[in-house]
């Protein structure tokens, strides 16, 4: 066992950074487990040596937060968790722990070190695959970071795109005219924007064509400058579709894209696009990939044990394939 002790000096932030009745304390004591005690602005910790320096970096990084006079709750402790977990350098952590991606309706955070990871791939990369199950913050960085660098003035246009329906795109027996076909299968995409830009910028930015959201049909034939351009669900593209989606980055332009690939619902048989450019570019220089887990799941705390309980499946039963 190991204990650590440290102050944190302003009294007036630290019923925030402990939460009413303790209860963020309560949440890393469990999370790490460790034994936490707080003396006025005293804070004393005891546990396993590296649960130890977790815990104190975490409330180190509620710290910071609030004394920026960023808000925290059961969420926001949760992430600096997972922040600041495991053997990286502290200024790596600090590194993290300091991005923010600015809108106009909220600032946002990653909530683990992949999402951190992810935000500083897309910063400094043209082209960049995010892999993982549903609910690890994918799409939804990836359009934050879009309407921030629109917002600095960085980019002119935001491109968000999917198969719609299945790879095969066949809208033709849906109700309605071409938008009311699509848009369900576009909704995510919708939501995301509005939860960053207020409602009348989205509408006027969508009526004017500086944010589009189209089915990746769409995209045949066009070649897309300083834009932002995000493919989403991208496991349900086919080999060609996803060439001709690559093949339309244009110059001063960024491209992200986002897929599972345990959720291939492509025919049996058919080849993942997803799949086969990851395979086919994975040695090209400004090209980037990373790859999230149950771990990074930053919904409801049950779907994190859902994504578990079904990659634990699926390794049995390769397992069993492979004997």
């Amino acid at each position: 066992m190991a204990e650590t002790e440290f102050e944190l000096f302003n009294n007036q932030l630290l019923q925030q950074v402990v939460g009413a009745g303790n209860a963020h304390i309560s949440i890393i004591e469990e999370a790490l487990n460790v034994e936490i005690e707080t003396i006025g602005n005293h804070i004393r910790i005891k546990g396993e040596e590296e649960s130890c320096r977790d815990a104190k970096e975490a409330i180190e990084a509620i710290y910071s937060k609030v004394s920026r006079g960023i808000s925290v709750g059961e969420q926001e402790v949760r992430a600096a968790v997972r922040m600041n977990k495991g053997d990286i350098s502290k200024d790596k952590k600090a590194d993290m722990n300091n991005i923010v991606l600015k809108t106009k309706k909220r600032h946002i955070y990653p909530r683990s070190q992949t999402q951190a990871q992810y935000i500083m791939e897309m910063m400094n990369n043209e082209l960049v695959f995010g892999l993982g199950p549903a609910g690890t913050g994918k799409t939804y960085l990836a359009v934050a970071l879009a309407v921030s660098m629109m917002l600095e003035g960085l980019i002119d246009k935001i491109i968000l795109s999917r198969p719609a329906v299945e790879a095969g795109e066949n809208l033709g027996f849906l109700p309605g005219d071409l938008k009311e076909k699509v848009d369900p299968y576009l909704r995510p995409l919708y939501d995301a924007l509005y939860e960053m830009l207020p409602t009348e910028q989205v509408d006027k930015k969508l009526a004017i064509g500086e944010i589009e959201i189209a089915p990746l049909a769409f995209m045949r034939g066009r070649t897309l400058s300083n834009a932002f351009i995000i493919l989403d669900e991208a496991q349900n593209t086919t080999p060609m579709q996803m060439k001709m989606f690559l093949t339309r980055l244009g110059e001063n332009s960024r491209m992200v894209v986002n897929g599972d690939l345990s959720q291939i619902d492509l025919p049996r048989g058919n080849v993942s696009g997803l799949k086969d450019a990851l395979s086919t570019l994975h040695n090209i220089k400004g090209i980037s990939a990373v790859t999230f887990n149950a771990d990074d799941v930053v919904r409801h705390g049950l779907v994190a044990k859902i994504v578990r309980a079904y990659e634990q499946k699926n390794k049995e039963e390769h397992d069993r394939n492979q004997d």
